[in-house]
């Protein structure tokens, strides 16, 4: 049932879901809070980034008699600097705002940028960590954080238990440096030594040169026939393609608490990881999932190898367990307490 009240609430971050197709956690969120009846007046989804960052400052002035809270997605690289000029614009006409912690290389920021950090995070009124991993370097600088996973809509996820495991490796993610996605490449090289009937379905954005290395290697493996290329798809979409893969692989150097990654847990694809950043937060290895050293394709290669002759079907069994945890209707509890603690 829908609460009564209602905020309003400024969320301020990347709103580009409908020019790209890729469902952000900010739309997720959003819309959630939007059906337990908050209003939300989303900034920015400007595609220039000198834009995107005066259309957030102006969104909050404009709003800013009206809003009782600022959400601010808070990342490690030049998104940084977007949470800082608007968290401090925010403190200046005095309205309370909360970092929502997505970067995986935060941690780095914190050491690297102690002075802009103390900034953002000893002035917010509450400080919002997705993973446990975050949570506790931003406790270790002394930084109040509080812990409220990624919300997945669980009844959203259709969970196929797999009866046999074929070589058939799905990756869902950036084609960005951070994310290693070259590794991809690697893996299946490997493991068509073994498998050769072995393939991989690589979906996603393109954010840098990574996509066309990516291209470079399948062409100097002859894995032409191999590895496709879908680009960005619709949440739904990538969901009904992974009916037909067996293994999801995460290969990325920095992360938190990838979303992807709880998605394929609760659709019932065994993941197989590196343990980058928050990764061991999220997967208890051999568990729910295995977790391989970052830049390993041969160690992930080996996984990939025993998961399918072990035929361990426990693993994703424990996972859909795990993100059962992480649905709307445990999580926005959570939300409600940071959102509504000051009603009477």
């Amino acid at each position: 049932m829908m609460k009564m009240n209602k905020k309003v609430i400024i969320y301020i971050g990347n709103d580009l879901s409908k020019k790209s197709n890729y469902n952000s956690t900010m739309n997720t969120l959003s819309c959630l809070l939007e059906k337990e009846g908050y209003r939300i007046i989303r900034s920015s989804g400007k595609q220039n980034k000198l834009i995107r960052i005066l259309d957030m400052c102006i969104t909050v002035v404009k709003y800013s008699k009206k809003a009782d809270y600022v959400l601010i997605d808070t990342f490690s690289t030049l998104n940084f600097y977007y949470a800082l000029i608007v968290s401090q614009l925010t403190r200046a006409i005095n309205l309370k705002y909360i970092p929502i912690l997505h970067g995986g290389n935060l941690p780095n920021r914190l050491n690297n940028n102690p002075l802009l950090c103390k900034v953002i995070f000893k002035n917010s009124y509450k400080n919002i960590a997705p993973s446990m991993y975050l949570k506790t370097h931003f406790e270790g600088k002394s930084y109040k954080t509080i812990y409220i996973p990624n919300v997945i809509q669980i009844e959203d996820y259709p969970y196929k238990e797999r009866k046999e495991l074929s070589p058939n490796l799905l990756w869902v993610r950036a084609f960005d440096k951070i994310y290693n996605p070259q590794m991809a490449i690697e893996v299946l090289y490997h493991l068509k030594k073994v498998y050769p009937e072995a393939k991989l379905c690589m979906v996603g954005p393109v954010k840098d040169n990574s996509f066309q290395k990516c291209k470079n290697m399948v062409a100097k493996y002859s894995l032409d026939t191999s590895v496709s290329f879908t680009g960005v798809l619709k949440k739904e979409e990538w969901h009904n393609l992974s009916r037909n893969y067996d293994v999801f692989i995460n290969t990325t150097n920095v992360d938190n608490t990838p979303v992807s990654v709880m998605e394929a847990m609760a659709l019932g694809i065994p993941v197989i990881s590196t343990n980058a950043g928050g990764l061991p937060f999220l997967i208890e290895n051999n568990v729910d999932g295995v977790l391989v050293e970052k830049n390993n394709p041969e160690m992930m290669t080996k996984a990939i190898e025993e998961l399918i002759e072990e035929k361990n079907y426990q693993l994703s069994f424990n996972a859909r367990k795990k993100v059962e945890n992480f649905g709307w209707n445990k999580v926005k509890k959570q939300w409600f307490s940071i959102l509504d603690d000051d009603l009477e």
